[in-house]
C-alpha cells in the first residue's frame, strides 16, 4: 500500500510547513513539497487531502492498564479491558500497558497477550514487568530474564512509592530492582526503565532521590508518574525534572474539576511552569493511566469513590495547553511522540521523518482528531473508527 496526504501541515513534531507525506507499507518514505511518483505496475495508491488539517506524530501513551485496572473497592470495582478503537480515535498508535495495584488476579502472561493481540489489531504494543509491589512477579522469574528474552518488555512497573497500597519497598529492594532493569536494558538495547508509580504519601519522591544520590544509577533510568497529583508532589517534580529526570505527567478530561476538587495540577499549567523553570523540554511526557481505576479515598484511606482512565484525555491536554497557556503545538506535542520514544528508546517512532515508522495523526483547526493512520493503515477516518478490534462492536 502507498499512501500520500497532500498540502498538509506537518509538525514532525517541530513546525516544518506545509509538505506531502508518502508513506510506503508501514515505514514513511519521505516528507517533501509536492511529491510526484511513477509507477510502471498497477499499485495501490491512496491520497488523502490534508488541506486544512495538521499532521503530528501519531501518540505515545506509555502508561495503559490493558487488562483494566482498579478493584481497590472489590471485585466488582475491577475495570474493563482496553479496546483497539478506544486506543485509536484517542490518536495513540503505540501503547505500553502495565498491570498495577492488582498482580495477582492479573498477571503477565495476561497482560502480554493482551499487548500481542493489540499488535495483531494494527498498533504497536510493549509493556512493564511487574506491578506495583516488589518483589515483582516476573514471566521467567528474573527481572534481567524478562526484559532480556521477551521482546515486549522494556522495563518495569509501574512500582509504588508513597502510597498506602505499595509494598512500602525498603531502599535495597528498590535500588536492586532498578540495577536489574537497568543492566538488563543495557545488554538487549532497551530502555530497561523503571515505571515509578507516586502516590499522595508525605515521603512523596524521597526513595527515588535517595536511588539517585546514594548509587550509580541514572536519573534518566526513572520514569516517575502522576507527577501532578497535588501541589507540593509537583513542586518536588519540578525540582528532580531539573535535575535531568523524566518527569510523566497524567491526563485528565476535566483538569478544572480536579484542580477544584484535589488540587491536581492540569498538564497544561504544569508544562507551563516547566517552561518559566527552564526544564528541558525532552523530559516531560504525558500519559491517560486509561483503563486504570481512579480512586478517591478519604483520610482513613477508605475508597469513597471510582471512575476510569481514558486516552480521550491527552488530545484534551495537549488543546487546552496550546488554547489556555498559548504553549506552541511543537512543545505541547512532544508529550505525546518525541519524548516518550526518546526516554523508552523506541528507535523508530515519534517523529514524522523518514524511515520512521507511519504513524501519524492528523488534526483538524480545532485540534480535535480526524484521522489516525498506525503502521500505514487507516484506522480512524473522519473522526470515526473505520478498524475494530476482533469482538469489538463496530459503531
Amino acid at each position: 500500500m502507498i499512501t500520500i496526504i497532500r498540502n498538509v501541515d506537518v509538525y514532525k513534531p517541530e513546525y516544518i510547513g506545509k509538505k506531502d507525506i508518502l508513506m510506503i507499507g508501514n515505514k514513511i518514505a519521505t516528507v517533501e513539497d509536492n511529491i510526484s511518483i511513477e509507477l510502471n505496475c498497477h499499485v495501490e495508491v491512496n491520497e488523502i487531502d490534508g488541506s486544512g488539517k495538521i499532521a503530528v506524530p501519531g501518540f505515545i501513551d506509555s502508561h495503559v492498564h490493558l487488562l483494566g485496572g482498579g478493584g481497590e473497592g472489590g471485585f466488582v470495582t475491577r475495570t474493563p479491558e482496553a479496546t483497539l478503537s478506544s486506543l485509536t480515535k484517542s490518536g495513540v498508535t503505540t501503547v505500553i500497558g502495565c498491570l498495577g495495584t492488582d498482580g495477582v488476579a492479573r498477571d503477565l502472561m495476561s497482560l502480554l497477550a493482551k499487548a500481542k493481540a493489540l499488535e495483531e489489531e494494527g498498533i504497536t504494543t510493549f509493556i512493564y514487568a511487574g506491578s506495583y509491589r516488589l518483589p515483582l512477579k516476573t514471566i521467567t522469574g528474573e527481572i534481567m530474564k524478562d526484559i532480556m528474552a521477551i521482546d515486549k518488555i522494556i522495563g518495569i512497573g509501574e512500582v509504588a512509592i508513597s502510597d498506602h497500597r505499595s509494598s512500602q519497598p525498603s531502599f535495597d529492594e528498590f535500588a536492586k530492582a532498578a540495577a536489574d532493569a537497568r543492566v538488563a536494558g543495557m545488554l538487549s538495547g532497551k530502555a530497561g526503565v523503571i515505571n515509578v508509580h507516586l502516590g499522595d504519601g508525605k515521603r512523596q519522591i524521597e526513595l527515588l532521590e535517595r536511588v539517585v544520590n546514594e548509587t550509580e544509577i541514572p536519573i534518566t533510568q526513572f520514569v516517575p508518574t502522576h507527577v501532578n497529583r497535588n501541589p507540593e508532589l509537583f513542586e518536588k517534580c519540578v525540582q528532580y525534572a531539573k535535575r535531568g529526570g523524566y518527569i510523566d505527567f497524567t491526563g485528565s478530561e476535566d483538569p478544572d474539576y480536579n484542580e477544584k476538587l484535589d488540587g491536581e495540577i492540569s498538564f497544561s499549567k504544569g508544562l507551563k511552569r516547566l517552561m518559566e523553570e527552564n526544564v528541558s523540554m525532552d523530559n516531560f511526557t504525558l500519559t491517560s493511566d486509561g483503563q486504570g481505576s481512579l480512586p478517591v479515598f478519604n483520610e482513613k484511606g477508605e475508597l469513597v469513590g471510582l471512575g476510569v482512565g481514558t486516552s480521550r484525555c491527552l488530545i484534551k491536554a495537549i488543546k487546552d495547553s496550546v488554547k489556555k497557556q498559548n504553549i506552541p503545538l511543537e512543545i505541547a506535542i512532544r508529550a505525546l511522540t518525541s519524548n516518550p520514544a526518546k526516554a523508552f528508546k523506541l528507535k523508530n517512532k515519534g517523529r514524522i521523518e523518514k524511515g520512521f515508522d507511519a504513524d501519524l495523526c492528523l488534526l483538524d483547526k480545532n485540534l480535535d482528531i480526524d484521522t489516525v493512520i498506525a503502521k500505514g493503515k487507516v484506522m480512524v477516518q473522519d473522526k470515526t473508527p473505520i478498524v475494530f478490534g476482533t469482538f469489538e462492536e463496530k459503531q
